[in-house]
């Protein structure tokens, strides 16, 4: 069985990279009580001593001691991290929704960067970056051979200091050169449009800290558009996570006050809690007296909804997916989501370092455990009329080394996992497609899901997936054997 192609998406400057926790900061790491492994502790002793003293050069004790502890913490699951001072300083700029640098979100295209969108009223907007530029170097240095990684790190910096952008745009007929000044970008994780009479799209980026607020403002405006709001698609596609109360305050604003939305389970007292559709357990301090979701209309706790999902929403898009779907206040639409059923809590170490450690599994309402599964939407759709292109091979928490377990059901840990494709030929048949494909902007007049959510809040038909097409056969074969109908192939219809 051929290995699955890489995560595949557009990466904001102010998202962090990879797959986001639902996370939780403490404020510092909780001292031990476990006896020591002294013999352990010698060989590891006896270790650094052979490096210090055997080793081809000299190696520094800080750089073996952190090194030491990264492999510690890494080992344990693909979430679990130490932070070092660079690592930990962009985990809290991406959590509350601010970094220094340009101010666009990017693709990568014919191995250049691609200007997505330039967010409004930062560096970029103002220097006049326009959607469809192709950065070509950055400070004379060229992209080309560069990942969008590298590239991303390149553009982010110091506030206050200088970056010369080499763009090629369509309409010009010589390289476009702008020089940009960074500086401290403030993302808003909430998108809203209302998109056509009567119905609305609101996407979540990323969970932020200030998410709740931000969604409060977004659903505000389009009631203040459409009064009379028919409809309404959330939009979790692509979704990695993010901060805890963030996903719990998302859920709240859709469904009944006090209803339990998570539970989760560990090792410590503490990770065995049920948090409810309550301020207290969405808002930034528990000692808040404002709770931002009393101001929204009532309506918004009976309009019909849809929310889309993929492979890329995990964790705490997971969370807000699972809630909705068990209360059945929604229909769960796209394909199975990534499987990432875990928190992680921020122990601080020093001032400048922590350790991101998973400490719980969480749990749907009804009690399901996400981890390794993920949600399987109620109607599977795919990315486009064709199919689900590169999304269907995209890896998800199954596929990850030292994956924690699901253990609600280990048996069939792996009963869920979305379909790999066995032959590589088919791969790269998807990937040399996809390339020739524009990349999708979602919430746009070519995005085929939101097209099929708007189906299904009109009582529409929806195009379901093709794989829910056989699976449905296959049901309906079976059930005609069990009734008796003889040749096993059921009634045309």
């Amino acid at each position: 069985m051929s290995s699955k192609l890489k995560n595949f998406g557009l990466i904001g400057l102010g998202v962090i990279a990879g797959i986001a926790g639902s996370m939780q900061f403490e404020a510092s790491a909780q001292k031990t009580t476990t006896p020591l492994p002294l013999e352990e502790l010698r060989q590891l002793a006896d270790v650094f001593g052979l490096i210090k003293s055997d080793y081809v050069e000299s190696v520094e004790d800080k750089k073996l001691l952190t090194e030491a502890i990264s492999g510690m913490v890494a080992s344990l699951d693909p979430h679990s991290a130490y932070l070092d001072k660079k690592a930990f300083k962009e985990l809290r700029e991406g959590t509350q929704g601010k970094f220094v640098g340009l101010g666009i979100e990017v693709g990568m295209e014919d191995g250049y960067v691609k200007v997505i969108s330039p967010i409004e009223d930062s560096p970029a907007f103002k220097a006049g970056l326009k959607a469809g530029d192709l950065i070509t170097r950055l400070d004379n240095t060229p992209i080309k051979g560069m990942t969008l990684d590298e590239a991303v790190k390149r553009m982010r910096g110091e506030p206050n200091t200088k970056i010369t952008l080499t763009i090629a745009r369509k309409d010009e007929d010589r390289p476009v050169i702008v020089t940009i000044v960074r500086q401290e970008i403030r993302v808003q994780s909430v998108k809203s449009k209302v998109v056509e009479p009567g119905y609305a799209w609101v996407r979540i980026a990323q969970f932020q800290e200030p998410t709740v607020d931000d969604l409060v403002k977004k659903i505000n405006a389009i009631y203040a558009q459409e009064p009379n709001l028919k409809g309404l698609v959330l939009d979790l596609r692509n979704d990695p996570g993010g901060v805890l109360p963030g996903a719990i305050g998302v859920s709240a604003a859709f469904l009944p006050k006090d209803v339990p939305v998570v539970s989760t389970n560990g090792q410590l007292p503490d990770s065995k809690a049920t948090f409810y559709a309550r301020r207290e357990f969405y808002t930034s301090s528990r000692a808040a007296l404002s709770d931002p979701l009393t101001k929204l209309p009532e309506a918004v706790k009976k309009v019909p909804m849809v929310v889309l999902v993929n492979t890329g929403s995990a964790s705490a898009s997971e969370i807000v997916a699972g809630a909705l779907q068990d209360y059945k206040r929604a229909t769960i639409m796209g394909t199975q989501t990534f499987g990432k059923g875990s928190v992680q809590t921020i122990r601080q170490l020093t001032a400048d370092t922590a350790v991101k450690l998973t400490t719980a599994r969480y749990y749907t309402p009804n009690g399901r455990s996400i981890q390794a599964k993920g949600i399987v939407p109620d109607l599977l759709v795919d990315e486009t009329a064709d199919g689900d292109g590169l999304n269907g091979l995209r890896l998800r928490e199954a596929d990850l080394t030292h994956h924690l377990m699901n253990d609600k059901d280990k048996a069939k840990d792996d009963a869920a996992h979305a379909k790999l494709v066995d032959e590589l030929e088919e791969e790269q048949r998807l990937a040399a497609l996809e390339k020739k494909r524009k990349p999708l902007e979602f919430g746009g007049k070519e995005d085929f899901q939101l097209a099929q959510a708007l189906n299904q809040l009109k009582g529409l038909p929806v195009q379901l997936s093709k794989s829910a097409k056989i699976e449905s056969k296959k049901e309906e074969t079976i059930n005609d054997k069990k009734n008796g109908n003889g040749n096993g192939h059921g009634e045309k219809k």
